[in-house]
């Protein structure tokens, strides 16, 4: 009863009145549109000295588009639009980038166009009393934390499942991958109790984590040893994976160009042919893939030979360097643009999995020629990219002993993480 009497003293009531009011004077600046389609969802927001509507670029949305919804005329648009493009920002990633529209007034033209074309990037243009529009462009601060997962490979298990498991993102998962698979081949290499790790970066702006960054060092108890990969800027700028010694850990070829592919028959002097019938050699490893799997090329290298012939079906090959040349066979078709003579980087897509030629089913077919002699492409010893010389061998082994001390402590303390 007592605090009902409190409510009713006038005084109160007065408090209570003048504090509706102010609550729902705030409450009709706000209005939020909801989204469309095709098209960006807005919402406007109003402050006490500017309106600001915040558009999701969406399906379909053009910059041009956007900015005639705003209000703003043709030649505002196309100089609008000219600024934009001097400054990197020439098209739109729908439900990526966010444009930000603000006016003095709910009422008022746009004065200020905000481009949020990254999580790390702001594209500001402001016009200023003339009619032109200026640009300033300001990188968003990050909070760039070092991150430790490590797991173990249960029976029945495969890479990503246990790496999954042990809470590594899937796309840092893929990075690892991609880094392992110039030591390793995932199909036979793989067996339980067999454990890993992975220190990678977590970005982070004013508290919130926004993206995964680089992986800084990989560790596997492989087969054949140990497999450690340390990432290492040297003098120059450029950036490599080295293995504890400080040589070169990424091969000039990858074993498996496919990612995840099951090895379905394997390199052999004497194979009962599936189709002919009769045993010879298998010159190469095959990889189980659907029709129309991309195949990247393994390494780096120049096109040779592009063409069909009854055994290989349709079937791409690139010369390395002066050593090594790779075959890939079946293929459903050619990427566009690979022909003869064209320069592949390690990765591109040369062509996609089929089952042309003599084939009893949708697959690749992969060759390593070295010296011109067939080797077994899943033991052959690779050549390394990119060694380090003595001045940056020596900062690299300075450098991996403070990081193997920070995996030694976040090892223990899994809960925790390093600022970088």
């Amino acid at each position: 009863m007592k605090k009902v009497k409190e409510y009713l003293n006038p005084s109160v009531l007065t408090k209570i009145i003048i504090a509706l009011a102010v609550l729902l004077t705030l409450v009709a600046c706000f209005v939020v549109v909801s989204h469309r389609a095709p098209g960006a969802a807005e919402k406007n927001v109003v402050s006490a000295d500017t309106c600001k509507t915040v558009v999701v670029v969406a399906s379909g949305d053009t910059l041009s588009g956007l900015l005639s919804k705003q209000g703003l005329s043709h030649t505002q648009i196309n100089e609008i639009v000219r600024v934009l493009k001097s400054n990197g920002v020439s098209g739109l990633r729908a439900d990526r980038d966010k444009i930000e529209f603000v006016r003095a007034t709910a009422e008022s033209p746009v004065n200020k166009i905000v481009v949020i074309p990254s999580p790390w990037r702001m594209v500001e243009l402001t016009c200023d009393d003339t009619g032109a529009w200026k640009c300033n462009t300001v990188d968003v601060e990050r909070d760039t934390r070092a991150v430790y997962k490590s797991g173990v490979i249960l029976d029945g298990d495969s890479f990503y499942l246990a790496g999954m498991r042990a809470g590594i993102p899937a796309g840092v998962l893929a990075d690892v991958y991609d880094l392992l698979a110039f030591e390793m081949d995932f199909e036979r290499d793989v067996r339980a109790g067999q454990r890993f790790s992975v220190l990678y970066e977590e970005n982070f702006s004013s508290g919130t984590h926004v993206d995964n960054g680089h992986i800084l060092a990989v560790s596997f108890d492989a087969l054949r040893g140990n497999v450690k990969m340390y990432r290492f800027k040297k003098k120059d700028g450029s950036v490599g994976f080295y293995n504890e010694k400080g040589d070169g850990a990424i091969k000039s070829l990858k074993r498996t160009p496919i990612n995840n592919a099951k090895v379905t028959s394997s390199f052999q002097t004497r194979r009962k042919h599936p189709v002919l019938g009769f045993t010879r050699a298998h010159k190469g490893v095959d990889f189980r893939a659907p029709t129309g799997t991309p195949i990247p090329s393994a390494g780096a290298g120049r096109v040779v030979k592009r063409g069909y012939n009854s055994g290989h079906g349709n079937f791409v090959r690139i010369r390395h360097n002066g050593s090594f040349e790779t075959l890939y066979a079946h293929m459903s078709r050619f990427a566009k643009g690979v022909n003869v003579g064209t320069v592949v980087k390690q990765g591109q897509i040369i062509g996609y999995s089929g089952s042309t030629g003599l084939s009893t089913g949708p697959h690749l077919h992969y060759e390593i020629i070295k010296d011109g002699k067939h080797v077994n492409p899943l033991t052959v010893k690779l050549p390394a990219i990119n060694n380090l010389d003595d001045a940056n061998k020596k900062r690299f082994l300075e450098y991996r002993r403070a990081l193997d001390d920070g995996i030694e402590y976040l090892s223990s303390h899994p809960n925790m993480f390093i600022v970088l």
